[in-house]
């Protein structure tokens, strides 16, 4: 199991972890922050603030 991991962001500007060694998933982006497993868990609960998909909130501010 690793102990690096980086915070990456999807194109709904959601956020989760990875591990830093493997290749990301399809759709997925880093996002800057590389860690520790609780590092970058604490980074995602600063960083992600909205949890609502950005395809939402986009709606929301059009109504």
């Amino acid at each position: 199991m690793s102990d690096r991991f980086v915070v990456v962001v999807n194109d709904e500007e959601q956020y989760s972890i990875w591990p830093a060694e493997r290749a990301l998933p399809a759709g997925w982006r880093e996002s800057g922050f590389t860690g520790s497993r609780a590092d970058c868990l604490a980074h995602v609960d600063e960083a992600w603030r909205d949890m609502r998909p950005a395809s939402l909130r986009r709606e929301m501010e059009r109504a």
